[in-house]
């Protein structure tokens, strides 16, 4: 049940049990103060008759009977023992208050009748009932108006919050000053969160993008020093680790474009198929592709069908993203490695047979310089990040699973209208 409506009967419950004590405190109080009176009137009248019957043994015009047939029996026998006593009866003649005492061998009492007293009570009852019910119904919209501006205002900083936590640094709640204000001082520290994430998180961009910037003068001498070096084992030890670090620095580049929303998609008519193969012939023959046809293609030759749709995305960055993800699967699982393109062309699974993605790229998606298992292998965590990247660039969605019977699987889903050219990817690889 939602915060508005629990509110509104918390409400509407409290008016009630509110109107309810109210009307039990009254009828309880009207009830005995009558009670009371009754029972007052019958002794007084009881005391008198008393007297005319010990002046003239008579009771006549008095109010009391002697020996009355409709006495209770409890206060008889109270009077048999020398006692004198009251007690309030509804019996078929109606409400009474009784009162009684000895007189010689005889039982002297008065009758008070109630009914009209009892009418007057049950209908001041009803009255409280109807001052309860409408009670209720004024309190209650009032109640629900208040509640659904508290639930709007919560709602309103719990969808900032996602947004943020989305990777729209920029989102605010900017809730107005509230003295004494527990949803706006929740509000306010919300939006200073976001301002101190987004203050970190361009400072770490920043410094990404320094250094990848940095550092590409001096390996441009490092690539030129490795190639000027007599041919042996140790100078082509050293031209791979200079390859190697060339592509991190790329790759440093390629996020911090991305990190800036400098990278905008170039939307074009793409044949899936022959992208896929191209792909997968690059990786090796351990990678299996499978096509519309459910025809795979084992040999990385093309002469299978990988699909013959064609859809309207970014071939580039498609490429990269589908590279990036079979080679993910062949450094960190085990093949065989399947490539499946469904029959629209629009989804794209990559999955191999190793240990599965590690829970917290699962929970919080790839995380750069993070591989997060030591079961999949070493690694800085900047592929996965890039192909994530990448995908929001050209609008489509990219998830990370594991394989029902065990093993990493990546799905590609591209957008059945591709977005715009200038659609701004900012702070999408910060997920």
């Amino acid at each position: 049940m939602a915060l508005r409506w629990r509110i509104s009967a918390l409400v509407a419950a409290a008016a009630c049990a509110v109107a309810a004590a109210v009307g039990v405190l009254v009828h309880e109080f009207s009830r005995n103060r009558e009670l009371s009176q009754a029972r007052e009137s019958a002794r007084v009248t009881l005391d008198r008759a008393a007297v005319t019957y010990t002046r003239t043994g008579e009771v006549q015009g008095s109010g009391a009977a002697l020996d009355a047939p409709g006495l209770p029996g409890d206060l008889r026998d109270l009077v048999e023992q020398g006692h004198r006593g009251t007690e309030f009866t509804t019996g078929p003649a109606g409400p009474a208050m009784w009162a009684a005492r000895p007189a010689g061998s005889r039982v002297l009492s008065v009758r008070v009748d109630l009914t009209t007293t009892m009418r007057d009570i049950g209908a001041l009852d009803a009255s409280i009932v109807v001052a309860g019910l409408i009670t209720t119904a004024v309190v209650l919209p009032l109640g629900v108006l208040t509640a659904g501006r508290m639930s709007r205002r919560l709602r309103t900083a719990a969808g900032t919050a996602r947004r943020i936590a989305a990777g729209d640094l920029d989102a605010r709640i900017a809730a107005g000053p509230r003295p004494r204000d527990e949803i706006a001082d929740i509000s306010t520290a919300v939006d200073t969160m976001a301002g101190a994430l987004q203050k970190r998180l361009l400072g770490e961009q920043r410094f990404t993008a320094d250094v990848a910037h940095e550092l590409r003068t001096p390996l441009m001498g490092l690539v030129t020093a490795a190639e000027l070096l007599p041919e042996g084992e140790a100078a082509g030890y050293v031209r791979d680790r200079v390859r190697v670090l060339g592509t991190l620095v790329e790759e440093l580049l390629e996020i911090s474009r991305l990190d800036a929303g400098a990278e905008h998609a170039d939307m074009s008519p793409c044949p899936i198929g022959p992208l896929v193969r191209e792909v997968v012939a690059r990786s090796g023959p351990a990678t299996t592709v499978v096509g519309a046809d459910e025809t795979p293609d084992t040999d990385g030759d093309a002469d299978g069908d990988a699909g013959a749709a064609t859809v309207r995305t970014d071939s580039r960055r498609l490429e990269r993203i589908l590279t990036n993800l079979v080679v993910n699967a062949h450094r960190h699982g085990r093949a065989p490695v399947v490539v499946t393109v469904s029959g629209d062309g629009r989804t794209v699974t990559v999955r191999d047979h190793g240990p599965g993605y590690p829970r917290t790229l699962l929970d919080d998606g790839p995380q750069r310089f993070r591989t997060g298992s030591r079961e999949r292998g070493t690694g800085h965590g900047l592929g996965l990040t890039i192909a994530l990247g990448q995908a929001q660039v050209i609008g489509a969605t990219l998830e990370f699973g594991d394989a029902p019977d065990g093993g990493a699987l990546a799905t590609l889903r591209l957008p059945a209208v591709p977005p715009p050219a200038g659609a701004d990817p900012s702070g999408l690889a910060e997920r």
